[in-house]
C-alpha cells in the first residue's frame, strides 16, 4: 500500500512539472495564458514616441538637444601693482616678501643669512652692507654654548698618535681629530655641558682608557647671524657687487 501511495506521487508530480511547462500543450493539456494581441494592432506610429522631460516639449521625430551651457566670461588682465613706499612689502621693510621693480610689477623677495660670525667679521659685514637699502637686512646677537671634550694628548710627534689610534681600534673605541688648538690629540667624544663629558670619560676609563680627559674645546661666547628676510634680485645684485669675505659662513637660504 505503501509503494502505491509512493508511485502515486511520483506521477502525480511529473504530470504537474510538464502540464506546467507545456509540455503537454500538444495533447491540449498547458496552464491558461493571458495575452492581449490585439493591443499590438492598435498602436499608431510607436516608433515616433519620445520620452521629454517634466514640463518640455518636442516635435514628433526630432531628437532633443541638451541644453548648451553658459560660457564663462573672459577674464580681464591683471595690471601690476605698485608697492607704496613705508609698506610692509616695499624695499628697505624687514618684514616684506616683495618689492617693486624699475617697471612697477612686483619682485618676489628669499630670505638669506649668514653665520654664526665672531665680531671681527660682524664688524666688516656691518661696514659692508651699509650700501644696502635701510631695514633690507640684520645683524643680529645669537648665544653659543660651550662645547667640552674628552681628549687624549697632546702628543709628543705623529707617530705615538697612530699607535694610540691603533689601541683605540682594538677597544673599538671612535676618535677623530680634535680642533688646531690640541693636536697633536684624539678627541673620544664631544659634549654640549661638563657633566656629560665626564659620564662620557667615565664610560671609556670602564672601558680600559686610562689618560684620557676632560678639556673644554669651546667657551660659551656671542656671536652674530646676518639675515635678510626678503632680498629681492636687485638687492642680492647690489651683494654680488660687493667684496664681502664670507669664509665659511657663506651667505645660504635661510633655514
Amino acid at each position: 500500500m505503501l509503494r502505491l501511495a509512493v508511485l502515486v506521487l511520483i506521477l502525480a508530480n511529473v504530470g504537474y512539472y510538464g502540464w506546467s511547462n507545456g509540455l503537454l500543450a500538444p495533447w491540449g493539456f498547458a496552464p491558461h495564458t493571458e495575452r492581449e494581441p490585439e493591443r499590438l494592432k492598435q498602436q499608431i506610429a510607436p516608433q515616433s514616441l519620445q520620452i521629454v522631460a517634466p514640463g518640455g516639449a518636442v516635435n514628433a521625430g526630432q531628437a532633443q538637444k541638451p541644453p548648451t551651457p553658459p560660457t564663462a566670461p573672459a577674464m580681464a588682465p591683471v595690471a601690476p601693482v605698485p608697492v607704496p613706499a613705508g609698506s610692509a612689502d616695499a624695499p628697505g621693510s624687514a618684514g616684506g616678501t616683495a618689492s617693486a621693480g624699475s617697471d612697477g610689477r612686483v619682485q618676489a623677495g628669499v630670505c638669506l643669512q649668514a653665520g654664526p660670525m665672531n665680531d671681527a667679521r660682524a664688524a666688516a659685514l656691518r661696514s659692508a652692507l651699509a650700501v644696502l637699502p635701510a631695514g633690507s637686512w640684520t645683524l643680529d646677537p645669537v648665544e653659543i654654548s660651550g662645547r667640552w671634550m674628552v681628549y687624549m694628548g697632546r702628543f709628543a710627534d705623529e707617530e705615538t698618535v697612530a699607535r694610540k689610534r691603533t689601541e683605540l681600534r682594538a677597544l673599538k673605541v671612535a676618535f677623530d681629530r680634535p680642533g688646531q688648538a690640541f693636536e697633536p690629540g684624539l678627541a673620544l667624544g664631544r659634549f654640549s655641558t661638563e657633566e656629560a663629558a665626564q659620564r662620557g670619560l667615565a664610560d671609556l676609563t670602564s672601558n680600559g682608557i686610562k689618560t684620557a680627559r676632560v678639556v673644554q674645546e669651546r667657551a660659551a661666547e656671542t656671536r652674530h647671524l646676518l639675515r635678510l628676510p626678503a632680498a629681492t634680485s636687485a638687492v642680492r645684485s647690489q651683494i654680488a657687487g660687493l667684496t664681502i669675505n664670507w669664509g665659511d659662513t657663506p651667505l645660504q637660504p635661510c633655514r
